[in-house]
């Protein structure tokens, strides 16, 4: 059987290489980004694979995401993963509120919309999950260094935005999950992080893989230990 994940945010870091590892494990990949035509290195990536499509998708323009959710009614989602996000700066003294309500629509309500717009899709697929990137930094109890208000608010708002998804979902059979991917380098990540995209997608695609409906509701890092809230 061939299985199929909707990935946002596929056009670099981890979300290229979510659609990278798989591609070369034989799924079909719907990997979405907002502008396919400067996608050089997904697009590169898509002439190797077959099994890849390359979809226009801004996260932040729920339109957008009722339209393609439109588009493909026809499709079954095994797994959708909400990996699209923003990391504005902030600190103390500089939280640009304006900065700060696009890092929600974007980091904390995109994942919901995308959920619910292609629940149908989801619970027409053999495996039915939601896995949704967030950070250990929106964890309460992990927060002994303060700053990093934007960032930290939006990701500490997904986590209750997916585990109140987890209970309702769970009467249509669709299991969730709320990782964390380590501190990997990436644009977001930056030069000083811990591992690469290969270690963290590796982890996270295992993490996936042993989510169900027992498990489901939990904020789990790539090396498969769960975090605190």
């Amino acid at each position: 059987m061939t299985y199929q994940v909707l990935i946002t945010g596929a056009n670099r870091g981890i979300g290229l290489e979510f659609t990278e590892q798989y591609a070369q494990d034989g799924w079909n990949v719907l990997a979405c980004c907002r502008d396919p035509k400067k996608a050089s290195v997904l697009q590169v990536l898509a002439s190797k694979h077959a099994n890849i499509r390359i979809l226009q998708l801004d996260v932040a323009n729920f339109a957008q995401i009722d339209a393609l959710a439109l588009q493909l009614k026809d499709e079954k989602i095994d797994v959708l993963i909400n990996n699209a996000g923003v990391y504005p700066e902030s600190s103390l003294k500089n939280a640009n509120t304006e900065d700060w309500l696009d890092a929600f629509k974007i980091n904390s309500i995109a994942p919901l919309k995308m959920a619910t717009a292609f629940t149908p899709h989801i619970a027409n697929g053999e495996l039915k999950k939601i896995a949704t990137l967030s950070s250990k930094m929106g964890s309460m109890s992990d927060n002994t260094s303060g700053g990093s208000y934007i960032y930290r608010s939006t990701k500490t708002a997904v986590n209750m935005v997916m585990k109140s998804l987890s209970i309702d979902v769970k009467p249509a059979g669709i299991a969730v999950a709320t990782l964390h991917p380590g501190w990997v380098l990436t644009d977001m990540g930056g030069s000083n992080a811990l591992i690469g995209t290969k270690t963290s997608v590796t982890g996270l695609r295992q993490v996936i893989e042993n989510l169900n409906l027992s498990n489901t509701g939990k904020f789990i890092a790539y090396d498969g230990k769960e975090i605190a809230w």
